[in-house]
């Protein structure tokens, strides 16, 4: 039997965070079946999941029950390797993000009440808040949550109700960066973000990929024809292929002005770092490149519209779209070929077939 608690330097609830234990440089968790669970070093995690598992609000077998579990669930899938079924870390704290408001409209509801047309509203309420988009995210995690629970079989629910409802109108993404811009903001950034600016022009890798990338994502790769090449293996986070990109002059010139080959560069440290060799968050950096387009005074863009920059130049410059597609990682060539051109703003020439008399 678990013994009580006597203390609470933590700030423990005690019905709420009954069970939950500090030991060993970890949060632990006391099942009533006996088994300790690993919850993490983070206390505010810890709580949560505390209080999940304690369920003092009586939320056992309504939605907001399930939504937390579904992300215990992905929590746990985020230690698998992709090929058994893992999960991003990106996706997974989506989903976390993402159940907080699908809490509070479907929570007190039982997943098999729950039917299209309370999907409709709740993407009609996204619109009326200005928030369509981010609604639509939030469907998806919910729609992902009522798959995992047919799958599983523990709510008795045996039809998605999010399939057929369709999604709010979303712009899709055209802005073309022009090269004027591109290299007004690369002269007042800071090595780091120019670099990572740079690697995803060239190689077409999503950011949050590339920010990771180490001196131990370059390799010596032998060809089929026996020859040895540079290359950068990347394991697409988003699509879970790996992808080997030619190390390139170009893309060499990247790397050492991130002072790739440098003394102070260890091997788990990844290229695009801090002063003090930390690695960048994504949204740090997306914040310094706000700053710098603020500075060069030019309209805004984001790292994902350089990706769509590349690929468009590519395409341009001739570049089959098959080759395109590999770096992008797209299923089909039709989504290749949408994706460079939505960018296109070149000038085309009108009829000029005369009419005949």
């Amino acid at each position: 039997m678990v013994r009580t608690r006597k203390s609470n330097p933590l700030g423990l609830d005690r019905r709420r965070h009954a069970r939950l234990y500090f030991k060993h440089g970890a949060f632990y968790y006391a099942h009533r079946d006996g088994k300790w669970e690993r919850l993490g070093t983070d206390l505010a995690d810890a709580k949560r999941k505390a209080e999940h598992y304690n369920d003092p609000d009586s939320t056992f077998g309504l939605m907001a029950y399930f939504l937390d579990e579904f992300v215990l669930h992905c929590e746990r899938r985020t230690r698998l390797p992709r090929g058994k079924g893992g999960l991003a870390e990106r996706t997974y704290e989506d989903y976390k993000r993402d159940v907080e408001p699908l809490k509070t409209f479907f929570g007190k509801m039982v997943p098999t009440a729950i039917e299209p047309h309370h999907i409709g509203k709740y993407l009609d309420l996204g619109v009326e808040m200005d928030r369509a988009v981010r609604a639509n995210r939030e469907k998806a995690c919910l729609s992902a949550c009522f798959a995992w629970l047919i799958r599983t079989g523990e709510a008795g629910l045996k039809v998605n109700p999010c399939l057929g409802v369709r999604r709010n109108p979303e712009t899709p993404r055209e802005r073309y960066v022009e090269h004027a811009e591109y290299h007004a903001v690369g002269k007042v950034a800071v090595k780091q973000v120019r670099g990572l600016m740079a690697l995803i022009y060239r190689t077409l890798q999503r950011p949050e990929d590339i920010i990771g990338w180490t001196p131990a994502s370059i390799i010596l790769k032998r060809e089929p024809d026996g020859s040895h090449r540079k290359v950068i293996r990347n394991d697409q986070g988003k699509t879970g292929k790996i992808v080997d990109i030619a190390v390139t002059p170009e893309i060499e010139a990247i790397l050492a002005e991130l002072k790739m080959y440098g003394a102070s560069t260890g091997p788990g440290m990844t290229l695009v770092h801090t002063r003090s060799g930390h690695a960048y968050t994504y949204d740090g950096l997306c914040a310094m490149l706000r700053r710098y387009i603020k500075k060069a005074k030019v309209d805004g863009f984001g790292f994902y519209d350089l990706k769509g920059k590349g690929a468009t130049d590519m395409w341009l410059a001739g570049v089959p779209l098959e080759q395109i597609q590999v770096l992008c990682g797209h299923e089909s060539i039709k989504t290749t070929e949408v994706y460079v051109k939505c960018r296109w703003r070149g000038t085309v020439q009108p009829n000029s077939v005369p009419l005949a008399v």
